[in-house]
């Protein structure tokens, strides 16, 4: 593995030994206790909860190198109509996710999504101060159904 990885470690132990005496064994349970918590708590949160804010549990460390989170917000669709988002955009400092999956009754589409038979068949998605915005092209499937999932970072 190589040494400029930042993570060198994201797994537990698959076996430990503990001791028997209590002082061994009590700084042992802590160690044990502390790398269990370090790492769990680097993982991912995979929840998905639809129109309220939840943490990912992604760190991100960019312009000024101090830690930031990002939260994730989910939203149940029935067409390309816009629809209000509800996050305040004081509070966001960039988007980190913006994608969707769409379903027309018979296919599933990624969004944005691109045809490679036509451009009128392509479906963007923009998010302003205040909507999702979905573009689809004339053509583009009619979606009867989808998610859409925006990430930002946020101070929290």
């Amino acid at each position: 593995m190589s040494s400029n990885v930042s993570n060198q470690m994201p797994y537990l132990r698959t076996s430990r030994t503990f001791p028997e005496d209590a002082q061994p064994l009590s700084v042992e349970l802590t160690r044990s206790y502390l790398d269990i918590a370090e790492k769990v708590n680097d993982r991912t949160i995979g929840i998905f909860v639809p129109n309220k804010p939840t943490i990912t549990g992604e760190s991100w460390f960019l312009n000024t190198g101090k830690k930031q989170q990002t939260l994730r917000q989910i939203y149940p669709i029935t067409s390309t109509a816009a629809f209000a988002h509800g996050i305040n955009f004081l509070n966001v400092e960039r988007f980190t996710v913006i994608r969707g999956i769409g379903f027309d009754g018979t296919n599933y589409y990624p969004i944005p999504y691109v045809s490679s038979v036509a451009a009128a068949n392509n479906m963007g998605i923009i998010v302003t101060p205040t909507q999702v915005v979905l573009s689809p092209g004339g053509a583009a499937p009619a979606l009867t159904q989808g998610t859409i999932i925006l990430e930002w970072l946020s101070q929290i």
